[in-house]
């Protein structure tokens, strides 16, 4: 046994019973065909390693699977931003004995993806990864009152979320792109722009040109769709059908950005005298790129943990849906938009 907290894991493996046995034991739940030996081996077990269950466990064991879910699109599956916020959930689902079910689906299948894991009970709630702003599948779910979790935006009040707030990040991101001398500053989105996450940061794009008085070109303009190679095909794209090319380019994902700067090298163009590049997550390999990439940081890790943290309090009744928290971000500068920070 370790010195952090005792989980029902180990009081299962003490009393030698399963961990849904000790739920029920320690939940104080009656009617379960649980033996008062069963019983008594179970009770003391957890008193002699100390075994407290947290308030929400408790409240959770009385009526619920145990289980919460994570679901994501299949084209999230590459995003590098992705496994720390898993790492974010599992932290505080294994504080709680809690498990964390994944589930990922095609856009054309969400609703089979969100009838497996809610309609069938497999789950007390659910936190959605960076979802569609136009989902009918979400908006039903919203519609039953189902514990849910965004990690991202929604426009319903009725949805809880954390998120950062993304377009006061990609507004200071692309400000600093100005401020830098650039005044053609491309701009190719981390997804379509029916993702909300996608929309916000091309408000902050828009923003900060406004701020300047300069107007959008259409032409510097792309999606991208969580990958490199969408980065790649976006600044092809831009670097091809522009009359003017750009001196800069701001890529609403480290992942699409990687793409994007092989593109600008391909052309063999410099990175960043002839196009400065800023990206948005900070993923561990923005660093290690060449040149180093700028990029907007916060924490993927926090953004789970709270996510999760705010299901576990929603499913027991401790908070109301609709409440609302932001991560901090902040701009880390490197040198693909400035060659003195290489």
């Amino acid at each position: 046994m370790t010195g952090g907290r005792v989980t029902s894991h180990e009081v299962a493996q003490a009393a030698g019973v399963s961990r849904s046995t000790v739920s029920i034991v320690l939940s104080g739940k009656r009617g379960a065909r649980i033996s008062a030996t069963t019983r008594e081996r179970v009770e003391r077990a957890a008193r002699k390693l100390g075994y407290t269950p947290d308030a929400a466990g408790r409240a959770l064991a009385t009526r619920r699977t145990m289980n919460i879910g994570l679901v994501y699109s299949a084209a999230q599956a590459g995003h590098g931003f992705l496994l720390d916020v898993m790492w974010g959930l599992t932290r505080v689902t294994a504080r709680h004995d809690l498990r964390l079910l994944v589930d990922t689906f095609q856009e054309d299948a969400a609703y089979q993806s969100l009838q497996r894991l809610t309609r069938a009970k497999h789950i007390d709630g659910l936190v959605m990864f960076e979802p569609r702003g136009d989902d009918p599948d979400v908006r039903q779910l919203v519609e039953d009152g189902f514990p849910l979790v965004f990690i991202g935006s929604s426009p319903s009040r009725k949805v809880c979320s954390v998120d950062v707030d993304n377009r006061a990040a990609a507004r200071v991101a692309v400000r600093h792109l100005l401020d830098g001398g650039r005044r053609r500053v491309a701009c190719v989105t981390n997804a379509p722009m029916a993702f909300t996450a996608a929309a916000a940061r091309y408000q902050g794009y828009l923003d900060a040109l406004r701020l300047r008085r300069i107007a959008p070109d259409p032409a510097l303009f792309h999606e991208g769709n969580y990958t490199a190679r969408s980065g790649f095909e976006a600044m092809e794209e831009i670097l091809r059908g522009a009359s003017l090319p750009p001196d800069a380019v701001f890529v609403a994902s480290d992942t699409v950005a990687f793409g994007a700067m092989r593109a600008i090298r391909e052309r063999n163009l410099r990175i960043p005298e002839d196009i400065a590049v800023v990206g948005f997550d900070d993923i561990p390999l923005a660093g290690e790129a060449f040149p180093p990439l700028s990029s907007v940081s916060f924490s993927g890790e926090e953004e789970g943990r709270r996510a999760a943290e705010m299901l576990i309090r929603l499913i027991a009744g401790g908070i109301a849906p609709g409440r609302r928290e932001h991560v901090r971000a902040e701009l880390v500068v490197r040198g693909s938009s400035d060659a003195e920070a290489s």
